[in-house]
């Protein structure tokens, strides 16, 4: 029993369905429904007075015309019928003894005495046409002869002396057609047969064509009366009821500067300006407050809109209420499209969403935002309202996202949810760099310290059991270490001197001298390691814009690595020329390039684009040399002071080349810069 139930409970809510699918027909039935109901009995009575009477006035009077133009017709006909019968007893024995030409003589003196005539034709028996009116055969051929057929209607008898009729339309009217067939008196033989056709009496034409024009005016005129009179209504009734109704929604949802502008006078028109009344009265109660909500709501959308981090509000729904430009450009969310309104975590990144789903979910079920009690932690867990996010696409960055419940004035029901996106990208790669520079610092720190702590260790415990050779061995050990801890710092006190933004005034520099003074520093330790340390400096070497001590500085570093990854035997050259690196003016230097070359054990492919970090070393896996890591970074920073890149070429076991460009001295351009280099420092 209960399923016959739900069965036809199933059927009732299908056909209630079917019924509610609105066809076209149905919707212009609607919308005329609505219309009509917006006019007033009496408007609508007079409207269905007028149709009637119009309605049966025109089908009167088309009745009329049509029965005149029926006459016309059997008129025509008749004369047509009485016309070609005439013409073909004149015709028929000209055309029987071959006198063509007389007979077309004939038809024309004949066509031109009648003016209703349209055209005369006769064909022979074979239905060719010998001549026409008003054109002939003869005036129509040429070097190409045109053979023409006269098409008879159906019903047309060649046996039958009646002739046939028939009427068809033309671009110029109505034409009444008379075949005539033309039969010989002497022996009744079928001759061919005449075609005239007769024009309608234009007097009738004219009449009638009046008649029904006038009925159609007559019939328009009074149906735009009616539609007048109808608009009439809709305007002095219709309208200002319509009008009023809109009002009084529009201040029942708070719009008090709802007006209704309408000359009326009477009964409507004291209604109208009551309402005004009323509106005006309500608008001068709350105006103070609309105005102060207006300017909180201004400043508060320009402080989110203006903030640095993202500003995202939620309704209890999770749907999105306000964004700003910030939270727009970190979640790559396009300016045009308007999301507002839509569920935020159909729009939030992926690693974002998954985060913030059940948080978010749970706050909208009523779960508060539990803050921290312990004053001295400020710090927010993940599970109490903050979360820290890393985006892989479009771009590497990390979010720290907070989420803040917005409460009613008794702190009773959730109002919205307010997201805070903070980007913290460079915040995190500063912390993991000073982490890393920290820890590689304190790593390279404690080697020498352990060195040197524990061989002075060994001579004050030991010092009357070792040999006076052991003793110097231990001293020069622990001094070799202390050089080694000077050098790391004076590294690192140099790398962070150079990463800082500290300016550093350039002036024209002798690439030469530069060179000269960094082999002569070079040359004893060449010699002792049996390395040939020469240079290939072309003669008319142009002066570059830089800083001395820093360039020299890069020299050292490199020709110290040279010599330190070249075995006994290699050679190090440092080599610096003139370089032409303009396109548009093959001639002129801008450039002088500087290579460093060696024969040493080379870098592998994957250290090379390595070897520029921090702490990096080569013997980090060879475990050979010893050094700080720092050189070729401190390289590095010092050539991009320069608005330049070093470059490495490298291939194990065959050596190794660094090379940098530095600007030539341009006296009209460089001098200038230092100009105001001076003019921003204040110096003179």
């Amino acid at each position: 029993m209960d399923m016959v139930c739900e069965t036809k409970d199933n059927e009732r809510v299908k056909q209630k369905q079917e019924e509610r699918k609105v066809t076209p027909l149905q919707f212009i039935k609607e919308i005329i429904a609505r219309w009509w109901s917006d006019f007033t009995l009496q408007t609508k009575l007079m409207a269905i007075a007028t149709l009637v009477v119009s309605i049966f006035m025109s089908g009167i009077t088309f009745w009329a015309v049509n029965t005149i133009q029926q006459d016309a017709q059997m008129n025509d006909t008749r004369f047509g019928r009485d016309l070609g019968l005439l013409l073909a007893s004149n015709l028929s024995p000209l055309i029987a003894e071959g006198d063509i030409t007389e007979a077309a003589q004939l038809s024309s003196r004949f066509f031109n005495s009648t003016s209703s005539l349209r055209y005369v034709i006769y064909s022979n028996a074979d239905g060719e046409i010998i001549f026409g009116i008003p054109f002939s055969q003869p005036e129509v051929q040429n070097s190409l002869t045109l053979q023409r057929k006269l098409e008879l209607p159906e019903d047309y008898n060649p046996s039958v002396a009646t002739p046939a009729v028939r009427q068809h339309l033309t671009p110029n009217g109505r034409v009444t057609d008379v075949f005539v067939p033309i039969i010989s008196e002497e022996d009744n033989k079928y001759l061919g047969v005449l075609a005239v056709g007769i024009n309608p009496n234009p007097t009738i034409v004219a009449s009638s064509n009046l008649t029904r024009d006038v009925t159609i005016a007559v019939f328009v005129s009074i149906w735009a009366m009616v539609i007048l009179g109808g608009v009439f209504n809709a305007l002095t009734i219709t309208k200002p009821i319509k009008e009023l109704l809109t009002g009084v929604k529009n201040i029942a949802a708070g719009n008090f500067k709802q007006r209704i502008n309408l000359p009326l006078g009477g009964e409507l028109g004291e209604l109208i300006l009551s309402f005004n009344h009323m509106a005006e009265r309500l608008e001068k109660y709350e105006e103070q407050n609309i105005e102060e909500l207006t300017a909180e709501k201004a400043k508060l959308e320009t402080l989110v809109s203006t903030i640095a981090d993202g500003a995202i509000l939620l309704d209890p729904q999770l749907k999105l209420v306000l964004v700003n430009p910030t939270a727009r450009k970190m979640f790559g969310w396009d300016d045009s499209r308007n999301l507002i309104g839509e569920n935020v975590l159909d729009f939030l990144p992926p690693e974002v969403a998954k985060q913030l789903r059940q948080p978010l979910e749970d706050i909208a079920r009523g779960k508060h935002i539990q803050l921290p009690k312990d004053e001295k932690n400020p710090q927010l867990s993940p599970a109490t309202g903050e979360f820290t996010v890393s985006l892989s696409k479009p771009h590497c960055h990390t979010f720290r996202i907070l989420l803040t419940e917005v409460l009613d004035q008794n702190r009773g029901s959730l109002k919205g949810i307010v997201i805070t996106v903070q980007d913290i990208t460079k915040e995190a790669e500063l912390n993991e760099a000073k982490s890393r520079f920290i820890s590689n610092v304190s790593h390279e720190l404690r080697t020498p310290l352990f060195n040197i702590k524990s061989f002075i260790e060994t001579l004050c415990e030991y010092g009357d059991e070792l040999t006076e050779s052991e003793k110097m061995e231990f001293l020069q050990t622990a001094n070799s270490e202390t050089d080694r801890l000077t050098r790391l710092v004076n590294d690192v006190l140099d790398l962070s001197r150079l990463e800082s933004n500290r300016h550093y005034q350039f002036s024209p520099v002798d690439v030469a001298q530069l060179i000269e003074q960094t082999l002569r520093t070079y040359q004893l330790n060449a010699k002792q390691k049996n390395i040939e340390l020469t240079q290939e400096v072309e003669e008319d070497l142009r002066p570059v814009w830089g800083h001395y001590d820093l360039l020299l500085q890069v020299f050292s570093n490199l020709v110290d690595n040279a010599l330190k990854f070249t075995p006994e035997g290699g050679i190090v050259v440092v080599r610096a020329y003139n370089h032409h690196g303009d396109v548009d003016n093959p001639d002129k230097v801008t450039h002088v390039r500087i290579e460093v070359n060696d024969t040493g054990i080379g870098i592998a492919p994957e250290d090379q684009e390595a070897i520029f970090e921090r702490f990096f070393r080569v013997e980090n896996r060879v475990h050979t040399l010893k050094g700080t890591g720092l050189g070729l970074s401190i390289v590095k920073n010092i050539i991009e002071k320069h608005h330049s890149q070093v470059h490495v070429i490298s291939e194990v076991g065959v050596g190794t080349t660094f090379w940098f460009d530095l600007d030539v001295y341009n006296p009209e351009i460089h001098e200038m810069e230092v100009s105001e280099s001076y003019g921003k420092s204040g110096k003179a």
